[in-house]
């Protein structure tokens, strides 16, 4: 990835994380944009987001999203300069579950350290 395509994906990534949480709609939920993929002519925009809650909850979000994405693509045309605002797609990002579920499962194997210590 260039070096300029790294940039383009960090401005929306900062665009859409501080328009996200001005969003009213009551099914968007507790929302972290984790990264951005922009195709290199800058049509697409793939945003991966992380949500709280259960799975009903992800996908109240995501439908939530999308239904504000004329919104939010607004707001990414508003401010920042770009040849062409993306169409943006939003996916969730399980790597953050996945994170925690692989940490947990590590506790749970590792010694407790306070026995080790005595």
């Amino acid at each position: 990835m260039s070096e300029r395509m790294r940039r383009v994906n960090e401005a929306l990534r900062e665009v859409l994380s501080e328009s996200v949480a001005d969003l009213k709609d009551p099914r968007i939920g507790f929302v972290t944009v984790t990264g951005i993929d922009t195709s290199a002519d800058l049509r697409h925009a793939t945003v991966y987001v992380s949500v709280l809650g259960s799975e009903r909850k992800r996908r109240a979000t995501l439908k939530g999203l999308e239904s504000s994405r004329g919104i939010l693509q607004g707001r990414v045309n508003d401010e920042l300069r770009l040849k062409r605002t993306p169409q943006l797609v939003f996916e969730y990002d399980s790597t953050v579950e996945r994170g925690v579920r692989l940490s947990k499962l590590i506790d749970e194997l590792a010694p407790d350290e306070r026995d080790t210590e005595s």
